[in-house]
């Protein structure tokens, strides 16, 4: 048996030859015919050569691992009491779903309060404006990514810093406009943001009050690269300080590109060199500038590393970690990375838990930590909440979040040409029909509603979705807020989840009360 996929992939658009006939170790088909045309990776990559890297039309997918992992949130039933209650009073009438608190709170010394413990991650590709928007409208976070000002056509820079982005400044506004009481809009950066100044512009012009520090580059940890066809936009970029490759400024080169030999021009992201104290300067920096809080995004990388950031975190009094396991995606991530790379979010999960025990223990002040990496349902969001009890306060759901805010786009398009699909006609013709939640959201925005794009409702509906499911879950085992979930209302199902959480399985808990009898 094989966990990785074959050489037959819907990320790339290929396929083999003989998909039910195939060498797992290899991901060949057995029998490799030298007539065959190369529909698979490797007759890609021999007419399409480095190209092959990466997945197919990533301006219009979402894009995510195909690695069948040993070890997942699957492997997990989510466990059942039938006596008692914590969080609220035994009484027939209190405890029930609609009365479990899963409100919580972001933020060391300038706390923001969050409808649910959910974060939408850094996203600032396709339908980015229902995003945004939908996460305001639902009262919770949301991360614009990294790299916003190099899509910026109007961007303008003074010496080398950015003066002027609206692109940014219309991402920032996107969530600003329904926000309530309740969550933040927060800025990403990568290291070559923080060469251009992106934070401080922000913050200064946009009043960014949440910031968050990408201590990787692009997909969580790899360069981000991009081809680039036009050698006008190669100088631009290399004005603006990101490596290209080739130097388009060579004249060797740039009259080759005349002639049309040589390679595609690369723009790709530094790797940043962040240690201790370069880190800890620039969580102080960005205070000084200020920003209220600081938040920290951490891939799935070698425990070590882990510890380290942790600790850094820990004494810079960072608010928040999110630390996102291999397998989620959304971007430009190459397909072996995301199907070969890193560390899948339970392993990961664990590591991190037992990382912020020990620290714990030892004393250390322990900022928040968020969970990322193929989040989707609410079953998955109470699993993830329990496994990391108590020192996982948030989960983050970027891909499954922007695939509401396209549904919710898309249905909006199609009852506007009068082409409601099928399924759907049973509940009605009109936007306010279909789109049930529209009943709840009027008692706050009143006919303010008609305003709210298709998109951002779907977003919001599909939150409310994850709210009551978790609620519900919770009410299940007797919790009536989120401070009680913790680690024994989850139950593994296989030796191997056992093993590698330390949580018992159900036989082990049984043989620990009968001794109790």
């Amino acid at each position: 048996m094989s966990y990785s996929k074959d050489l037959g992939s819907a990320l790339t658009n290929t396929k083999l030859r003989t998909p039910k006939d195939v060498s797992t170790f290899s991901g060949m088909c057995s029998v490799c015919t030298a007539t065959c045309a190369g529909s698979c990776e490797i007759g890609l990559s021999a007419i399409r050569g480095s190209e092959a890297i990466f997945p197919n039309a990533t301006n219009k997918n979402q894009i995510a691992s195909e690695k069948n992992y040993p070890l997942d949130f699957s492997h997990f039933n989510i466990n059942g009491r039938v006596f008692g209650t914590q969080g609220c009073n035994e009484n027939l009438k209190e405890a029930s779903y609609p009365n479990v608190n899963i409100e919580t709170g972001l933020g060391k010394s300038n706390e923001i309060r969050l409808k649910a413990p959910i974060i939408l991650p850094a996203m600032s590709k396709l339908n980015w404006k229902d995003y945004y928007a939908g996460a305001a409208l639902a009262g919770i976070v949301a991360v614009i990514g990294e790299d916003v000002v190099a899509k910026d056509d109007e961007l303008i820079l003074e010496n080398g810093k950015v003066k002027s982005s609206p692109l940014l400044k219309e991402m920032v506004l996107a969530y600003r406009i329904y926000q309530q009481d309740f969550g933040d809009i927060v800025l990403q950066a990568n290291i070559d943001d923080d060469c251009l100044g992106v934070l401080e512009y922000a913050i200064k012009e946009l009043d960014i009050k949440s910031v968050e520090i990408k201590l990787g580059q692009a997909a969580k940890g790899i360069q981000g690269l991009r081809r680039i066809e036009d050698i006008n936009e190669a100088l631009k970029f290399q004005q603006m300080g990101y490596i290209i490759y080739p130097d388009p400024s060579d004249i060797k080169i740039a009259e080759n590109y005349r002639k049309g030999i040589g390679p595609v021009f690369e723009k790709i992201g530094k790797l940043p060199l962040w240690n201790e104290d370069t880190l800890r300067d620039r969580i102080e920096d960005l205070r000084k500038c200020g920003a209220e809080r600081i938040c920290l995004k951490v891939g799935p990388y070698d425990p070590k590393d882990l510890i380290k950031i942790i600790k850094i975190a820990s004494l810079a009094k960072a608010d928040l970690i999110t630390f996102d396991g291999s397998g989620g995606g959304s971007g430009n991530s190459p397909v072996k990375m995301m199907n070969e790379w890193g560390i899948p979010t339970v392993y990961l999960e664990k590591i991190v838990y037992d990382i912020m025990s020990k620290l714990d223990e030892n004393g250390y002040d322990l900022p928040h930590i968020a969970i990322a990496g193929g989040f989707a349902m609410e079953d998955q969001v109470f699993k993830g909440l329990s496994l990391g009890a108590p020192y996982i306060n948030l989960v983050g759901i970027g891909r499954a979040a922007m695939a509401a805010a396209m549904v919710g786009k898309h249905m909006g398009d199609l009852i506007r040409q009068e082409k409601v699909p099928k399924e759907f006609k049973q509940f009605g013709s009109s936007l306010e029909e279909i789109f049930e939640d529209t009943k709840k959201m009027k008692e706050i925005y009143g006919q303010k509603i008609s305003n709210i794009p298709p998109g951002a409702i779907g977003l919001y509906s599909y939150i409310q979705r994850i709210s009551v499911g978790l609620q519900q879950l919770m009410a299940l085992n007797r919790k009536f807020s989120l401070k009680y979930i913790d680690r024994e209302d989850i139950i593994p199902l296989t030796d191997l989840a056992s093993q590698i959480t330390g949580l018992e399985t159900a036989t082990a808990r049984l043989q620990k009360e009968l001794r109790n009898i």
